[in-house]
């Protein structure tokens, strides 16, 4: 910045060497760079690529409301992806509902649609007496019922002194903290993420289990 200062005054109106010159346009080139540092800042905070920190947060508020917070702990990269990959993600039909909930929890719902042929059999498939089998009706349209699977937590749930509560010296006993206690997809997750890609309109049943 100082160069393209010095480069804008007329040549031969000061010397090769004048400290005043320096001083005042070292000031001024302090300013500027300031400026335009803030100013690359501003720009790069209006691009989900660039965002970063609180603006990143914004963003995601601003495109998903209060359904795709982030997470505990959780870098911008990471989030960033989150926001493209529901950005951009199937919505409004049988298999969106399936696979938000395939990858947040790394296990295959079960969707079932009253009146969807393929979800509660037809032609060719036998029930009987003590056999297992879905129900189907066409006085239920627009409504689904899905069973979602909380993913699998290898947690301090089966570490000494947690199951057994052996504790003692040399147990090889741990203790664990909330936070490792906690689940990386809470139920609330679950339900907000079959919300957000259920077609609108329609009446979604969701029950949740191990």
């Amino acid at each position: 910045m100082m160069q393209r200062l010095r480069g804008l005054l007329p040549p031969g109106w000061f010397g090769d060497s004048n400290p005043v010159r320096d001083a005042v346009l070292t000031g001024c080139a302090q300013m500027l760079s300031w400026c335009y540092t803030l100013y690359a800042f501003a720009r790069d905070q209006t691009r989900l690529r660039s965002a970063s920190g609180g603006w990143l947060d914004m963003i995601g508020l601003d495109f998903f409301g209060a359904t795709l917070p982030r997470y505990a702990n959780q870098s911008d990269d990471s989030y960033r992806n989150r926001l493209q990959v529901n950005l951009f993600r199937e919505r409004a039909t049988h298999a969106a509902v399936a696979k938000v909930l395939l990858d947040l929890t790394g296990r295959a719902p079960m969707v079932v649609e009253p009146a969807r042929p393929a979800d509660v059999g037809g032609l060719g498939v036998s029930f009987a007496l003590g056999a297992t089998g879905r129900v189907g009706s066409i006085k239920l349209p627009y409504q689904a019922f899905v069973t979602a699977y909380r993913p699998p937590y290898s947690g301090p749930a089966g570490w000494p002194g947690v199951a057994t509560w052996s504790f003692g010296m040399n147990s090889g006993s741990a203790v664990a903290g909330s936070v490792q206690l906690t689940p990386p997809v809470s139920d609330a997750d679950l339900l907000a993420a079959v919300e957000a890609v259920k077609p609108i309109g329609a009446t979604v049943w969701v029950s949740i289990a191990n």
